[in-house]
Order: structure tokens, then sequence, then C-alpha cells
């Protein structure tokens, strides 16, 4: 993770090893243990390690809770959701913690420790809370291309045990990101990173990217993005090795496809909570692919070869989930796949085509959809958008990112499948599509205003 110039020893990190929250950092040992906390909350089931990557499909129209399941997010998949449903609740404190952890390794002041060694610590800290920060506005916020001077989320960068900070404006919230991310693209070095579990300088530029793309600054998103697919050495997996790299548990190593991931293994994991568990038919096998997303891809498409078809109860066919294929592997589970090369591909692609650059455009987005095996791409205008914004649907399905499309482009969510249950059109400005506040918050914090609609 660290600079190739440190000496060894600073390579070699205790895993999953913090010290105490509020504990002073003396050295660049205690730093790195710190950081390697920051890292640890990640990994919960309740934000990264479940659901982040299983809402942002469940939300819109990629997935849905087959009618046999367990009870685990029938009121997301129906929108149902009140202020202390648990899963909101989860989310806001987890990331909250992992903002309190990361605000511990930016704010430690050591005047005698190694520069790099700091300056790289401190890079990874800014880049995970300015990640941490965009979950929260993207959850509980209305989008930036909505409204924003909307209420956003509360903005803390100190430790202060007594505070009652108030909701800033979503606008407010974004700038903090994406000063987050250029300072943690300042201070990393290129090539600082041992393997995608750890933050590198494009990482945190090919998030900036994301974070600009959805707040319709094009320009901005495609200067980043193309900063990362001209400097940065990443590449696609291949056609060939694309259902193999799914089935890697293990932290990429190689630039192949994976900028940024979060590591799960067989001794920190989320056990029955996995990712996988609630996809694969010998877990909980809940959550099935829509028959509308499943007919979007094309015969030959090497993506299909991540969605199997089976039945489930009355479900026939049904769509199964295997982008998570570990769920029994003994020695490591499926890592979470937090932002990849194809995304940042899709990124600029869009941005080429919102700002009049449309061959530009057709190149990015063919040399990705060459790669998967589909056609490549002649449209123009408002059909190329649309080009794109379905390869981003299919590319990333069963990561997290399908809601967020339709919510930056104040779109509604037409949900129709062979279930009548889960069957409706949810317009934009149903309230439900922003999560509530937790009930908890608001009885902690007065200064704390809850959503509309809870």
């Amino acid at each position: 993770m660290l600079l190739s110039s440190c000496e060894d020893d600073f390579l070699e990190k205790e895993p999953y090893a913090s010290v105490p929250i509020g504990s002073a950092i003396t050295t660049t040992e205690e730093m790195q243990a710190a950081m390697n906390g920051v890292y640890a909350s990640l990994r919960t089931f309740e934000t990264f390690g479940r659901n982040i990557p299983v809402l942002g499909d469940l939300l819109a129209d990629n997935t849905f809770i087959a009618p046999t399941n367990s009870g685990r997010y029938l009121n997301q998949n129906n929108f149902t959701l009140t202020a202390s449903s648990a899963e909101p609740t989860e989310m806001w404190n987890n990331l909250y913690e992992t903002i309190l952890r990361a605000n511990t390794v930016i704010n430690a002041e050591l005047p005698n420790a190694d520069a790099d060694v700091v300056n790289q610590l401190t890079g990874e800290a800014y880049a995970v809370r300015a990640l941490a920060y965009h979950e929260l506005v993207k959850f509980f916020a209305t989008p930036y291309t909505v409204d924003p001077s909307a209420p956003g989320v509360p903005i803390v960068t100190v430790y202060e045990q007594n505070a009652e900070p108030a909701r800033s404006s979503v606008q407010q919230v974004y700038e903090q990101i994406i000063a987050d991310y250029a300072k943690a693209y300042d201070l990393m070095e290129a090539g600082a990173a041992e393997d995608a579990s750890y933050m590198s300088k494009y990482a945190a530029r090919a998030l900036q990217a994301r974070t600009y793309l959805f707040m319709g600054d094009y320009e901005n998103a495609k200067a980043a993005a193309l900063d990362v697919v001209t400097n940065s050495g990443y590449k696609l997996v291949t056609a060939a090795n694309y259902v193999s790299y799914w089935k890697n548990p293990t932290p990429v190593s190689n630039m192949d496809e994976t900028i940024f991931e979060v590591s799960i293994d067989a001794i920190d994991n989320n056990g029955s909570n996995a990712l996988a568990n609630i996809y694969d038919q010998g877990g909980y096998g809940d959550i099935l692919a829509t028959t509308d997303l499943y007919n979007t891809y094309t015969e030959g498409d090497v993506r299909l070869g991540v969605i199997l078809v089976g039945e489930r109860g009355n479900v026939k066919p049904a769509y199964i989930v295997n982008k998570y294929s570990n769920r029994t592997n003994p020695s490591d589970k499926d890592d979470i796949k937090v932002i990849r090369y194809s995304e940042v591909l899709l990124i600029l692609a869009e941005a080429y085509a919102r700002t009049g650059e449309e061959d530009k455009a057709l190149e990015i987005l063919n040399m990705l959809v060459v790669e998967r095996g589909v056609a490549p791409y002649t449209s123009t205008g408002e059909q190329l958008i649309q080009d794109i914004l379905v390869e981003r649907r299919k590319e990333l399905a069963f990561e997290g990112h399908r809601y967020w499309t339709l919510s930056r482009l104040n779109m509604p969510i037409a949900r129709t499948d062979q279930q009548p249950a889960s069957a409706r059109l949810i317009p934009v400005d149903d309230p439900r599509r922003i999560q509530p506040i937790p009930q908890g918050e608001i009885d902690a914090n007065p200064n704390v205003v809850q959503n509309d609609g809870y």
C-alpha cells in the first residue's frame, strides 16, 4: 500500500488492527493500524458488505424479492420504510463510524515521521471519508441534480463528543466530497497500492469522476475519468477471463478491472449475512434478477455467465445472480467491488456524449462492449446516451448502481416483473425514494430534521 521507496517494515501490515478511537496516533505504525481499522469498518453487512450493493439494485428495476424468502429487505422491496427501519439506521451509524475512524487518521500529527508514509495514509483516509459521505448523501438526501440546496447530511471532520451538527446542504456535502478526493489525489503517489483493497491515487480520481457525474458536472467528470484512462495503467478484464474474474476471492493486484474493492476473507467476513448469501440459492437466495434486466443482454454477451437460469419456488424461470460465487469457499469470500475500470469508461463515454463529443463517446463505449461480446454501437444524439445507460445497467448490475442512475437523472422507476408484489411505478416525487433519517438520530440531535414523508 505504501510508497515503493518506504522501508519494508511499513509494508508488513498487521491485518485489521486499529488503535482505539480517540487515542493519539504517535507513530506511523499506529497510523497504519488506525487506517486498517478504517478499511475494516467498510466490511460490515450494514454498508458495503451487503446493504449498499444490494439496495442499489433492489430499489430500482434490476432485482426483486422472490415470494419464497427469509423476510429480508421486504420494506425496501415494497417501498414501505419507516424512520425506525433497521437498514437505514445501520447504514447511517456505520458510515459515520467510518468517517470517525478516517478523521482520526486525517487529524493525526506526526511532525517527525516519514512524510511519504504519512501523506499516503492521510490520502487514503481522505478518500475513504469522501466515499462514506457520498453514500450518505446518496441514500439520505435529494439528488444534487434535482435540488443542490436541499438538506444533505451533517458534515463532521473532527471528533467532538457532544457536537450536535445540523444537516449541511446537498451542495455543501458534495463540495466536501470533491475536496476530500482532491486532497487524496494530491497526497498519494501513483502506484502506491499493493492491491485494490487499498485506496490509491487513481482510485480517488475514479471516485471523484463518479461524484462529478452525480452532480451533472460532465466537463469535470470527463477530465477526471480521462485522467484515469490515460495515466493509471488499469485495463479491462478480457472476455475470456470475465467469469473467472468474478470467481476470484482475493484482492486484485494486476490492475485488471478492479480499482478499489472492500476485502472480505476467512477471518473478517459477514458469515450468513454475506452478500453472496442473499443471492445464492444454497443460502437465503431471496433476491432474483428481473426478467426485464435479463432480456437486455444479447446472445454471446459474456456477462450472462454470471446469471444462472433456474427455479425459485413458483418463479420459473428464475434468473439467479452468480456474480458472488464464493459463499462456501473455506478460505476466502467475495470481495466487494466499489469501483471498476469499466465504470470509469462508462462515465467517460457519458460525459463525452453529453458534451458534444460523440465520436469519442462511441470509441470509449465500444472499447467496453466489444470486450463483453456485444456488437459495436453506431448511434448518435439521444440514442447514444440511452445506449450508454443501457450498457451501464448491464455492466454494473448487482453492484449497487442502477438506482442511482435513475435518481441522478430524475427518472421514474418502472418495476415490471412476473411477481405482482414487486411490480409498480415509483414516480420521481415519491418521498420514499429517499431513505429516512434514523429516528434515533432525530431523538438524539435536535438540529437534525427528518426527510419529508416520514
